[in-house]
This record gives C-alpha cells, structure tokens and sequence, in this order.
C-alpha cells in the first residue's frame, strides 16, 4: 500500500507510546535520585498521561476501536 498507510502510521504510534513510557519511567528514576524535584515531576507525570491519553484516542480512532 505504500509508505504512508494508516496500519504504519497507527504503528508509530504505538512506538511512540512506548517511548512516552520509557521516559515516565525515567522520569520516576529521576524523581527518586532528587535529581528533579516533586513538583517538576508532577507536571511532567500530568502531561505524560495527558499525552498517553490523547495517544489512545488517535490510536482508536484511526483504527476504528471504541475500547
């Protein structure tokens, strides 16, 4: 179908997910080493699971999911 199909872009989505979570996960490393402070860390947990969310929700519409 080409480079562009929806199956390869719905793809990097979830690539891209999954890289949001590593760097939540990072993020938490960061948080528990002090190297960021508690409230640097809420915002940036708050806007990750926007993110993630807002993700989900192109993820589903693109491939015609309603879970």
């Amino acid at each position: 179908k080409g480079r562009y199909s929806k199956k390869e872009f719905v793809q990097y989505l979830y690539i891209s997910r999954g890289s949001l979570y590593e760097t939540m996960t990072l993020l938490e490393i960061f948080r528990r080493k002090k190297w960021i402070s508690d409230k640097s860390y809420s915002t940036l947990e708050t806007e990750g699971k926007q993110i993630a969310s807002m993700l989900k929700g192109l993820i589903n519409s693109i491939s015609g999911k309603t879970f």
